[in-house]
């Protein structure tokens, strides 16, 4: 099968009838009907019909060991060159939804991209679960499958030296062994398109020292006793014109409960092992191709934004004014820099021991830490320059009414009619106001682990030595044997 079409991909997640609450009420019927997911599985299914366009095959696709045509986010790379290819997939279905789609498929297929890359590591427990990985990554390639994941504890306890499982166990853990495979009870947080996917990949959360919660599996979204639990809807019903984003695009993040569910034997990749937990990140190129792909979508995220704000900034005439050009300027360097990062960790690319092309990592961890403390001021800059005109936005209603003379007369803009104008503050309204909006910038912020978090982590990973021996040189400073 290989490469599917967006209409096989909405049959598929229609098919499948997982088990997703939202507002309180088991979805029922199609998903693809569902109000609150019918904006984001078309603009899913949009991403699998662009894949197979024939304008794009070529650059979307690569050819499998059976002649056939997969997503290129499977490809493992071998050169410099693959990289590039893999980059120009990524960016290509990033501006189908202008960056606005933290799970888009080539995110989670990435990452399992790597885990198959370096699954002998898995044969440590059992050469079994080595097996199994790779066994998922083909029918993942063969099927062209869609994945969510989860990485994260309930918040119960985040006190310091506090285990969120310490008072209740209220983590998602092993409670018994059988002879089919481990029972999961309990529950994850921020299954973003929870439900709306083939399956769910269970990897541990970072720091753990609970041998129940050292776990790492897959599950099939339909699995009996697994139940999404989705945040409120920002679609809201409305039209494209009202919410131009969450209309679209949201993802709508879910709460995962394992309510004993049976994971098989061959679903395991480990099990209770607190070495693995860290290996598997450490040891396998996961977090260099991962944040390849992130960043990629952040330059085109970034692309969108500036976008919209030129638009704006066109629309009411304000690019005279000097603090408007130093803004844009601002998200211009920004955009600049994002994207010297790519390049430099493509250009540094070298062959990690498992045989894969693996970009820098240095760059790409600058380039999430640069990200995360900028996005806020992409917000703060479109509030600014919109100032009032964000806040009288009439909605598509108005324009179909009685009144909407007055509003061609009063809200029309320099170079925009009413209605134009509208539509523009409308959107750059959802990109950084609306509950989409404050959603994104959160999730840019803290989807892997926040400013702070992010910082410590370069700093402590950060080779300087050299640079400390140079200036030590250059200071006549002798080396202290016992140091």
């Amino acid at each position: 099968m290989a490469l599917i079409s967006g209409q096989q991909y909405i049959d598929r997640i229609n098919e499948l009838k997982p088990e997703i609450w939202v507002d309180g009420k088991q979805v029922s019927g199609k998903l693809s009907e569902h109000p609150a997911l019918k904006g984001i599985i078309k603009s899913k299914a949009r991403l699998y019909d662009i894949q197979k366009d024939p304008d794009h095959i070529d650059h979307m696709s690569f050819t499998t060991y059976s002649g056939e045509q997969a997503g290129m986010a499977f490809l493992p790379p071998r050169t410099k060159e693959d990289l590039e290819r893999r980059r120009i997939a990524i960016r290509t279905w990033a501006k189908s939804c202008g960056g606005l789609m933290g799970r888009s498929p080539d995110y989670l297929n990435t990452i399992l991209m790597t885990f198959a890359q370096s699954a002998e590591l898995l044969k440590s427990q059992d050469p079994t679960f080595c097996q199994n990985m790779i066994n998922l990554y083909e029918k993942a390639v063969t099927h062209d499958l869609s994945f969510t994941h989860t990485f994260v504890h309930p918040q119960m306890n985040r006190g310091r030296f506090q285990l969120e499982w310490a008072d209740k166990q209220v983590a998602a853990h092993i409670t018994s062994k059988t002879k089919d495979g481990i029972i999961i009870r309990g529950a994850r947080l921020l299954a973003t398109q929870g439900g709306l996917t083939d399956e769910i990949i269970v990897f541990p959360q970072g720091g753990i020292s609970e041998l129940s919660v050292a776990n790492g599996f897959s599950l099939p979204a339909n699995t009996p006793g697994l139940r999404f639990i989705a945040r409120e809807s920002f679609d809201y019903g409305k039209s494209h014109f009202d919410h131009p984003l969450g209309s679209r695009f949201d993802e709508l993040d879910s709460i995962v409960v394992f309510d004993d569910v049976l994971v098989p034997w061959e679903n395991v990749f480990f099990y209770e092992n607190l070495e693995l937990s860290q290996q598997i990140y450490d040891k396998s190129s996961f977090f260099q191709h991962t944040v390849h792909q992130v960043v990629n979508r952040c330059i085109v995220k970034t692309e969108f934004i500036l976008g919209t704000i030129q638009l704006m900034i066109q629309t009411i005439n304000i690019g005279g004014y000097d603090h408007v050009q130093e803004k844009v300027s601002d998200i211009i360097i920004a955009l600049e820099a994002m994207k010297a990062f790519v390049l430099s960790s493509e250009i540094q690319a070298e062959i990690d021991q498992w045989g894969t092309m693996t970009p820098a990592k240095e760059p790409l961890h600058a380039a999430l830490t640069y990200y995360a403390k900028i996005y806020p001021t992409f917000n703060e800059i479109i509030q600014i320059l919109g100032a009032s005109g964000l806040v009288s936005i009439p909605g598509e209603n108005d324009f179909n009414s009685p009144i909407r003379k007055d509003l061609d007369l009063y809200l029309q803009g320099a170079n925009a009619n009413a209605e134009d104008r509208v539509k523009i503050f409308r959107l750059a309204w959802d990109l950084s106001m609306s509950a989409f909006g404050t959603r994104q910038s959160l999730y840019e912020q803290y989807f892997f682990g926040g400013p702070l978090s992010l910082s410590k982590r370069l700093y402590l990973s950060y080779y300087r030595n050299e640079q400390i021996q140079w200036v030590k040189e250059f200071l006549s400073i002798e080396d202290d044997e016992d140091s």
